[in-house]
């Protein structure tokens, strides 16, 4: 294959760094051509009046009422603590 065939491949390659041999270029330039012809042939589609997507399925509002809740007691918190001391968790120290 010619240099010009690998034009759109190297620069790629380059920015990349990837380090190709000459099959390689060949190859991923025919792979490049061939994702090139699809996404013409996509182009070629009329989506008139089809709304842009940003997810497959329809989206609802899915978020919980926002509602205050009575939350744990200091003493339900500390159950299963290892240690505690004045109504907090105790930890090692772990500053050098």
């Amino acid at each position: 294959m010619s240099q010009e065939e690998h034009f759109a491949v190297r620069p790629i390659a380059h920015l990349a760094r990837l380090e190709l041999s000459e099959a390689q270029l060949a190859e991923y330039s025919v792979q490049l051509d061939h994702i090139l012809g699809y996404v013409a042939k996509l182009d070629a589609l009329d989506v008139t009046g089809v709304e842009p997507l940003a997810h497959p399925n329809p989206v609802y509002d899915v978020t919980r009422e926002d509602a205050t809740r009575p939350g744990l007691t200091v003493d339900l918190a500390l159950l299963n603590a290892p240690r505690a001391a004045q109504n907090q968790f105790s930890v090692p120290k772990v500053v050098e």
